[in-house]
């Protein structure tokens, strides 16, 4: 059975000025946007071959480069999971001009997400002074609706295409499931990173093989804020 079967369908509307998709390469493009929306990371190349139908993940490959060389997603090389959009639509609410992705999103409805900045010792996530702004999505953008956006910050989760700066969606969770992307806060730092609970205590692994597996230790200071829902990679003007 896929491992992608089990996500439902995310719209997505392409701008009529935007770059034209086959039918082959939006079905594409719509699978890695419920992959990411309900996970929080892209699917393999072998995922979507099964996924689809594909007879090797070599003809899934040939569909991402021609989606790359069209802009929408760029890819990212030494990863299987090495998929990151470069869509979606998002506005400053407290700014007055618009910064549109290369394929924005429309919806009457809409969400609110909160740009959650530096994180203060001892105070909560979503604590006024740590707001740094505010964007608006279509209310179709996610799958699980999140409760705001975090800056990531570092190389950690490259390897699921968690690149420093993105913007990850977060859902408040106390609780997790081993092998989700967590929010986590470890003393006075907020961590992304994959959750796993042994019997005695809670791993907190990246994905770079560069990065050490995070221990906490029964006693230790640990928070789990929440859980990714979706990525969106930033790409403002100035």
């Amino acid at each position: 059975m896929s491992t992608l079967n089990h996500f439902s369908k995310l719209s997505s509307n392409v701008s009529p000025d935007g770059p034209r998709l086959t039918a082959r390469q939006q079905q594409i493009f719509e699978l890695i946007q419920r992959a990411i929306a309900t996970t929080g990371s892209p699917p393999t190349r072998a995922e979507i071959a099964t996924e689809l139908g594909f007879k090797s993940a070599n003809a899934a490959e040939e569909h991402l480069q021609a989606l790359a060389r069209k802009g929408v997603i760029e890819l990212v090389s030494g990863t299987s999971r090495g998929i990151r959009l470069r869509s979606g639509d998002m506005r400053s609410v407290n700014e007055s001009r618009l910064h549109q992705f290369s394929l924005p999103l429309q919806s009457l409805a809409q969400l609110v997400l909160p740009l959650v900045g530096r994180v203060a010792a001892g105070s909560p996530i979503l604590a006024q002074e740590h707001i740094e702004q505010s964007y608006t999505f279509g209310a179709d953008m996610f799958e699980k609706k999140p409760d705001y956006l975090l800056k990531v910050r570092g190389m950690s989760m490259r390897d699921v295409g968690i690149m420093d700066g993105d913007l990850l969606a977060v859902k408040q969770a106390s609780e997790a499931k081993n092998g989700q992307i967590v929010v986590a806060r470890l003393g006075d730092e907020v961590t992304v990173k994959r959750f796993r609970r042994t019997q005695d205590l809670i791993e907190l692994l990246p994905e770079n093989p560069d990065f050490k597996t995070i221990i906490v230790e029964p006693g230790e200071h640990f928070v789990l804020e929440g859980l990714a829902v979706g990525l969106i990679r930033s790409t403002f003007s100035s």
